[in-house]
């Protein structure tokens, strides 16, 4: 009898501790937008074909628009740390994310796992986004110089110096005569750099009167084409690929820190001083101003009938690209330096206040965030469902 109750005891013990377990590892039902949301030990296999976002903005254009959907909630899948503060934003292709961090390397990580494929050494902070083309990975550094890296395995194949260190992101191009690309970096050396892909060497350099802070787009111009960039100079340079030349140059009010995108034969971009203009590249005048108060360090996502940047007033802006009225305004808690990513009928950007947010188009109401918990300046790869974002926590975060 005593054998058949301490069987009985022990049976409803392990059952009270069982549920126990269950009601700690369901937790107290705080929304899934906390980062103390729970990481699995194993992250869910989500699909990696076809996920390609393989430099800053998305393409040569830096319109900034992805493709696939994205749902209404965001889960995230893996973090991956780095041992500085990130300001580049990822690259995806090959089914790896390629990002540059504040302690110097650029790394390669594996999007489905979040787990290290190699890393490569610079000799100062990575905060440009890297440009990945035909197996190689281009980006550059603060030490001033321009990496081709294999994207593989992470040895160099080259590496060409500027005069200054290198804060934009990489681009590219190719002319008729171009049996490889042209890779396009600017420079604190006020010029902007055209490398041949294969060899390194300098194809022609450019030079504005200032720094070049921002990622050069590349786009059409009148069967020509062309590079498109703002200088901290206070102007809108448009160069021929080909030859290097200048062929157009719009006067700004003030110096333009951000990057400029290409659509439709015009250029848009934001300055320092808080005006985001839009300017015909055909005639080389401006079209419309849109008066802000605050610099703009964002590049703007540029949709038919909506173009959208972030501003350090704290708020993501809406505007028309037809007579660049407001549309909208969503309001956050810090500087949006991190430019917009359009895909379908969702936006979605980071903030200064630790936030990664996603609103609706039309009118933007809040859909999704999520909070980090420290600053979000660098700008989100998004492809095929998935979301990756970096944080000057020094993590790399991977949503689906």
């Amino acid at each position: 009898m005593k054998t058949t109750v301490s069987i009985v005891l022990v049976f409803a013990l392990a059952g009270l501790a069982a549920g126990w377990l269950w009601l700690r590892d369901r937790g107290t039902g705080q929304e899934e937008t906390s980062t103390s949301s729970a990481l699995e030990s194993a992250p869910p296999a989500f699909a990696t074909d076809g996920v390609s976002w393989p430099m800053f903005r998305g393409a040569p254009d830096l319109r900034g628009r992805a493709t696939g959907a994205l749902p209404d909630a965001l889960k995230l899948v893996w973090r991956f740390e780095t041992d500085g503060p990130v300001l580049s934003s990822p690259a995806l292709s090959e089914g790896a994310v390629f990002v540059g961090s504040d302690d110097g390397n650029v790394y390669a990580i594996d999007l489905a796992k979040g787990e290290e494929i190699w890393r490569h050494e610079t000799g100062d902070c990575v905060e440009g986004s890297a440009c990945v083309l035909d197996g190689t990975v281009y980006v550059g550094s603060s030490d001033a110089d321009l990496y081709a890296i294999d994207a593989q395995t992470g040895a160099l194949r080259w590496r060409y110096e500027t005069g200054a260190k290198i804060l934009g992101g990489v681009n590219h191009a190719r002319t008729a005569n171009d049996e490889g690309a042209r890779i396009l970096v600017g420079s604190y050396d006020n010029c902007l750099h055209c490398v041949d892909s294969e060899s390194g060497e300098a194809l022609w350099v450019y030079e504005s009167d200032s720094y070049v802070n921002g990622t050069p787009a590349v786009g059409v111009h009148v069967g020509d084409t062309v590079a498109a960039f703002g200088g901290c100079d206070a102007v809108i340079h448009c160069v021929s690929i080909a030859t290097g030349e200048a062929i157009v140059r719009i006067e700004a009010a003030s110096h333009i820190a951000a990057s400029a995108a290409l659509g439709d034969g015009r250029v848009y971009v934001g300055d320092y001083d808080g005006a985001f203009l839009a300017a015909d590249l055909a005639s080389g005048e401006l079209i419309w101003t849109y008066e802000g108060y605050d610099p703009f360090f964002s590049s703007p996502a540029v949709g038919d009938e909506r173009v959208f940047v972030g501003s350090r007033d704290k708020k993501l802006h809406c505007v028309s690209p037809e007579g660049g009225a407001m549309i909208w305004t969503f309001l956050t808690g810090g500087d949006v330096d991190s430019s917009p990513v359009l895909c379908g009928d969702r936006v979605v950007f980071g903030s200064g206040d630790g936030w990664v947010y996603m609103v609706d188009v039309d009118d933007g109401g809040e859909i999704w965030r999520y909070e980090i918990g420290a600053p979000v300046s660098a700008s989100p790869a998004v492809s095929e469902g998935w979301l990756v974002i970096a944080a000057e926590d020094g993590s790399i975060y991977a949503f689906h």
